[in-house]
């Protein structure tokens, strides 16, 4: 699995608020998006990913301030936490667990949120208009594009659909320099359920393979 999967996995969880009476510019619903979901105490959300072609899917936990784990039913027992220190990335494949230390790279913070900002240009994709889903979708949304401002980032940009309702992020999809498109689905959340930090422990599996600093190894 490509290492910047991980990276794609945590940016899986921006979000955006929904519509306000009037024209209001993408910047301003961001901001929104900033202040809403830094309200949040904790979450829960399934979600379905596909990588080109590939499909996966978890079930995703996040409490306040940093803490996000994802359990996969597909791959099955694959597991990834952060638990405001460290990331573990559990792979049953190959039995191998990556770690990373202070490798907080969630956006679904107030602090997240602000880098994305400050690192991605944001714009509606065509207009501020509700629209569908996707083409034939009776599922209504509003969509926010992202274009990163260097060449260092992860990404080259990133669409965002939003359900003008519950205000919560439907769909993310992301492409990489190299064109490798990720597309996050997220429904069933769940919101200020009373989340514990004993469920971001994590016991890594014995006679698992370690790689540290995953991130930044060759």
């Amino acid at each position: 699995m490509k290492k910047h999967f991980f990276a794609a996995v945590m940016a899986a969880f921006c979000g955006f608020a929904g519509f306000s009476q009037g024209i209001t510019t993408a910047n301003e619903f961001f901001k929104e998006v900033s202040d809403k979901y830094a309200s949040f105490k904790d979450y829960s959300a399934t979600v379905d990913i596909t990588v080109d072609k590939k499909d996966m899917s978890a079930t995703v936990l996040y409490l306040a301030p940093d803490k996000m784990r994802m359990d996969f039913s597909e791959p099955a027992s694959q597991t990834i936490v952060y638990d405001g220190k460290k990331l573990i990335c559990y792979l049953p494949e190959n039995t191998s667990v990556l770690t990373q230390e202070s490798a907080n790279t969630n956006p679904a913070t107030a602090e997240g949120l602000s880098l994305l900002r400050r690192y991605y240009s944001v714009s509606y994709e065509e207009s501020q208009a509700v629209v569908p889903l996707e083409e034939g979708s009776d599922e209504k949304v509003v969509k926010l594009i992202f274009w990163r401002r260097t060449a260092s980032e992860s990404f080259r940009y990133l669409k965002i659909s939003v359900d003008p309702n519950t205000k919560l992020i439907r769909r993310i999809v992301a492409v990489t320099p190299g064109g490798t498109t990720y597309q996050f689905d997220f429904k069933n959340y769940e919101i200020n359920q009373g989340i514990t930090e004993k469920r971001f422990q994590y016991d890594i599996p014995s006679g698992a393979n370690s790689i540290d600093n995953f991130l930044y190894s060759d």
